[in-house]
């Protein structure tokens, strides 16, 4: 590869070809060895209707060498995102949905005499919204035999959406443990008894494990999987995602805005801050809203057009933030789990394949609204590490400082010991201030809260 180009270090699994960056622009090159391929999947028409669909990201084809590699048999240059986020970020409905897509895509291959040969969850971005196939060098001539990606589209997609179900309980961290996919042994023995009285369940995951066993090592046969068995199964694997239901689980902080709406003023007053002073703003595009919650402040960012990255802890909190926008089709949004304390690390091969979350977190603005308090109180955060968190996300700054006499910072320093005198103002502003500078300053209404504007030096 020429010295200009550049690899990215998460892309070298597959033998078909891999991304790289040149310029500045990201590029995909194709293999020799997956050229006749590639070029069945665009002539055979699929690879147009997938794009056109909004279900495989558009690209251009490029004609010049790139990278001087002899195995190069052509090279992509496909849409690029704004933001790359990963599975264990997502909720449970992102999940879902994601595992829809990619069924919906293996389907529709069948039509064109293409099969899927990729089902990770780590081949699905979001768009507008709406989940997309990143990988167009996934599909390829149909062959006899079973789905060729069957058990990584149960180990990845479907045994995590069926304990999430099946416990009532949202468990993003599930992927994070289990990158690759949970083993189908592991994930029957996690699973309740009444599980098998599913067919579907039975047939996708009690009973692939107990064949796994007893085919290890061996091929699997190809007698009996024309299009039509094949259609039949991605039929049951639809109607068992279809059938899996949010978890319906009280968490700490689903109900926030409910309560926070019942303290007066103080919700309304610093909503009409935020509005004012994002106006005020120029030359901002992305927006993150760290400890997004339901998105009240979200929304603020959207109405003045602006592309928001929403993280938050609180799994449900995010789940209902990406059915709302799905409801009223927010384009803007990408809403993400997330604890600041302990935020995505740099994972896989030598910590790059995958991005930490604070190398992708960058925006023009950072808002940080009742958010101090949780960070430097109940996770211990020293003001310092906060402040070198938020510094390189944006050079604008939205954060909210809850003194130690409000009721919520009371409640989480009674449980403490020693904490309360390194938690005041002066001491807040002598860190951040070290590198910001204070645009505006302002006691927000109703409370003894205070809001600032603040500027990167």
């Amino acid at each position: 590869m020429s010295q200009a180009s550049q690899k990215h270090p998460g892309s070298f699994r597959d033998p078909a070809g891999f991304i790289f960056q040149k310029n500045g622009i990201l590029y995909r090159q194709v293999n020799k060895s997956f050229e006749a391929s590639f070029d069945a999947f665009e002539k055979s028409g699929a690879c147009q209707k997938f794009i056109d669909k909004n279900w495989l990201i558009p690209h251009q084809r490029i004609a010049e060498n790139l990278t001087g590699d002899s195995e190069a048999a052509l090279f992509l240059q496909p849409e690029r995102l704004p933001f790359i986020s990963y599975p264990y970020e997502w909720s449970f409905d992102m999940l879902r949905d994601a595992a829809l897509l990619t069924i919906q895509l293996a389907e529709n291959c069948l039509e064109y005499n293409l099969q899927l040969k990729d089902a990770t969850p780590y081949n699905i971005q979001w768009k507008n919204g709406k989940p997309l196939f990143i990988d167009s060098l996934s599909f390829e001539p149909l062959r006899p035999g079973p789905w060729i990606a069957y058990r990584q589209f149960c180990e990845s997609f479907l045994a995590p959406l069926l304990l999430m179900h099946n416990n009532k309980q949202h468990l993003p961290e599930l992927l994070k443990a289990w990158p690759d996919g949970m083993p189908l042994a592991t994930v029957a023995s996690m699973l309740p008894w009444r599980s098998r009285f599913s067919i579907h369940t039975y047939l996708h995951i009690h009973m692939q494990a107990k064949m796994s066993k007893k085919t290890t090592g061996k091929n699997p046969s190809t007698e009996g999987f024309g299009k039509d068995k094949l259609k039949r199964i991605f039929l049951s694997l639809k109607t068992l995602v279809q059938s899996l239901k949010t978890p319906d689980s009280k968490t700490e902080w689903a109900d926030y805005y409910e309560e926070a709406g019942q303290r007066g003023e103080y919700l309304l007053a610093k909503q009409a801050l935020v509005k004012q002073w994002i106006r005020e703003m120029s030359e901002i595009k992305q927006v993150l809203d760290l400890g997004a919650n339901e998105g009240a402040f979200t929304e603020i960012a959207v109405a003045n057009n602006l592309d928001v990255i929403a993280a938050d802890i609180d799994p449900e909190c995010i789940n209902r933030l990406y059915l709302q926008g799905k409801k009223q089709q927010h384009p803007q949004v990408t809403p993400l789990v997330q604890d600041l304390s302990w935020p995505s690390p740099g994972m896989g091969v030598n910590n790059q394949e995958r991005s930490s979350f604070l190398s992708r977190a960058r925006g023009d603005l950072a808002m940080a609204l009742a958010l101090i308090h949780h960070l430097a109180i109940h996770k211990k955060m020293p003001f310092d590490s906060i402040r070198d968190m938020f510094l390189p996300m944006a050079p604008q700054l939205i954060i909210e400082f809850v003194p130690a006499e409000d009721e919520k910072a009371a409640l989480l320093l009674n449980r403490l010991e020693g904490l309360k005198p390194a938690y005041t103002q002066e001491r807040f502003e002598h860190s951040f201030l070290q590198s910001y500078e204070i645009h505006k300053k302002a006691n927000i209404a109703g409370s003894s809260r205070i809001l600032y504007w603040l500027s990167r030096k």
